[in-house]
């Protein structure tokens, strides 16, 4: 197997929320890689594409109408879209309408033995597993309707901490059932990027770690190296990785954790709940 695993030529790739930030670059770098390239977003695509497909996440016959839009297989989905704490029905665009639209394509066929999934998680869902009981029990809500009311009949829930623990959790439960499928799947969980949802939280996302990424010598990390690693965990160069969420942060957490870097090691432990 050499370089042409990374490659997708010959592939088509699905990516939900593509119409910026991490899941443009993400769109760009599948494209320039070979892939024919199928977007869907609420907002404008502005650039080149073989398929746009207008979807509002919060609305499950919008996403129904979409995924039925999508014909012929589909190798690769990067389930991108992602809002921050204050927007109405944000676990339903972070993760509800995501696994829905992924389970649907996965269930009629269109991604089959061979595909792959990549979903984009926070450091901020680190705590997934000291949440398990909770997280677990969401998780066995089966179908949009069931999630969404479980999430309305839980207080502190409907929010972007727990949409990322759900994340966590479904990649590390869901990678058995799929691979019997030959389908694998995967998280990125990255540290502070320049996109335009964290410039628009930038007082909060973007200041996070900052000393650690001045003494480290490091830039905040751009689009395009998130695009790049989900890029590989679909290729098929990791066809020996599924059911991982893979920190991209410049090893700020670990060093955080480990000692090495002790100024953010109160918080990080709080948000994995082991502090």
């Amino acid at each position: 197997m050499g370089v042409e695993a990374f490659r997708y030529d010959g592939k088509r790739v699905l990516v939900v929320g593509g119409a910026s930030g991490m899941g443009a670059a993400t769109a760009r770098t599948a494209a320039d890689l070979g892939a024919e390239v199928i977007v869907m977003d609420v907002a404008d695509v502005t650039y080149p594409v073989a398929q746009s497909v207008k979807v509002d996440l919060r609305d499950r016959a919008s996403v129904d109408a979409a995924a039925d839009a999508v014909s012929g297989p589909v190798h690769a989905a990067f389930l991108c879209a992602g809002v921050a704490d204050g927007t109405p029905g944000i676990m339903l665009i972070n993760f509800i309408a995501q696994r829905h639209l992924f389970e649907r394509l996965v269930g009629s066929g269109t991604m089959g033995p061979g595909a792959a999934a990549a979903m984009i998680s926070s450091v901020a869902g680190l705590g997934w597993m000291s949440a398990l009981p909770v997280v677990t029990d969401f998780l066995d809500q089966d179908g949009w309707d069931a999630a969404a009311a479980w999430v309305a009949a839980h207080d502190g829930t409907d929010n972007y901490a727990f949409s990322k623990q759900a994340i966590n959790a479904y990649v590390a439960r869901e990678a058995l059932p799929l691979l019997q499928q030959g389908i694998r799947i995967n998280a990125i969980l990255p540290g502070p990027t320049d996109t335009p949802l964290a410039r628009a939280n930038a007082d909060l996302w973007l200041t996070f770690a900052a000393e650690y990424r001045a003494a480290a010598g490091v830039e905040t990390l751009l689009p395009e190296q998130m695009a790049n690693v989900l890029a590989f965990l679909c290729s098929d160069a990791a066809s020996g990785i599924s059911g991982v969420t893979l920190l991209v942060d410049q090893g700020h957490v670990n060093a955080s954790l480990t000692g090495a870097w002790e100024a953010d090691a109160p918080i990080l432990k709080m948000l994995m709940g082991t502090g």
